[in-house]
């Protein structure tokens, strides 16, 4: 968390009481700072946001855009040498959970939950034998971190794997 935000949630609590809204928790229980920042607008509520951009670390890139009621989404994972993962799928999304489906080879199905914290989504470290099949070399899928770097529908539609194919496009 960002220091002006930690700051700005201290500050919120430190003035929460009696003047309270009645929004808060059962009387007796504190209300979390998070919920309570949440509630009076100084912070985005993360269930709010909208999933779709590029999100990348080092060289592992995820690129989401909306399909309707639903969500594409795209990976590639690329250490050089021939080593690396690409592929292509469905994402939907429960609260932090999202429900990840990459298509693999010979019509099987790389499923698994990944997690989304705040603006940045992770990857289980064990994933479905399937999703090996989407990796060449010794790369992996396992453990993929990736930051929001853009909110940007085009810039996620124009991400493409190293061998130049669009991962979200279409």
């Amino acid at each position: 968390m960002k220091p002006a935000a930690l700051i700005a949630l201290l500050v919120l609590g430190a003035c929460s009481g009696a003047g309270d809204s009645g929004k808060s928790a059962k009387p007796g229980q504190p209300q979390d700072l998070e919920s309570a920042a949440v509630e009076r607008g100084l912070v985005r509520d993360p269930g709010d946001r909208d999933l779709a951009g590029v999100y990348a670390r080092d060289t592992d890139r995820l690129c989401i855009v909306a399909d309707g009621d639903a969500y594409r989404i795209g990976a590639f994972v690329d250490y050089g040498d021939r080593n690396g993962c690409s592929g292509q799928g469905s994402v939907t999304r429960a609260g932090s959970a999202l429900r990840v489906e990459l298509n693999g080879q010979g019509g099987r199905t790389c499923a698994f939950e990944a997690k989304l914290d705040g603006e940045r989504i992770d990857f289980p470290a064990a994933l479905p034998e399937a999703c090996a099949g989407l990796c060449s070399g010794r790369a992996s899928f396992s453990a993929l971190e990736a930051e929001r770097i853009s909110d940007s529908t085009s810039e996620a539609r124009a991400l493409r794997d190293p061998n130049g194919k669009a991962l979200c496009g279409g």
